[in-house]
């Protein structure tokens, strides 16, 4: 999948916070701190790695629906596949 420079600098930003997040979560664990600030850390490492996913699919959406190079284009049931796979 070809993605657009400025479409994966978000991309990339949005994995390294989540990556970030998750490095966090560890330490929090290692450090004994509350459950509710190790989940609260959870969702939001998750609400990043989701918005990135949904990035991904919405730029590739754009090129499945045009086609790729060699004229390969998904079903409508793979493309809801894909959707649900991050569900």
């Amino acid at each position: 999948m070809e993605m657009d420079e400025v479409a994966m600098k978000d991309v990339v930003h949005r994995l390294r916070r989540a990556r970030g997040q998750i490095d966090g979560i560890i330490a929090m664990i290692e450090d004994g701190r509350s459950c509710r600030d190790v989940v609260t850390q959870v969702a939001a490492a998750s609400r990043a790695l989701d918005r990135a996913g949904f990035k991904i699919v919405a730029l590739g959406l754009q090129q499945c629906l045009a086609g790729t190079a060699d004229g390969e284009q998904l079903t409508t049931d793979e493309m809801e596949k894909l959707f649900l796979s991050l569900a």
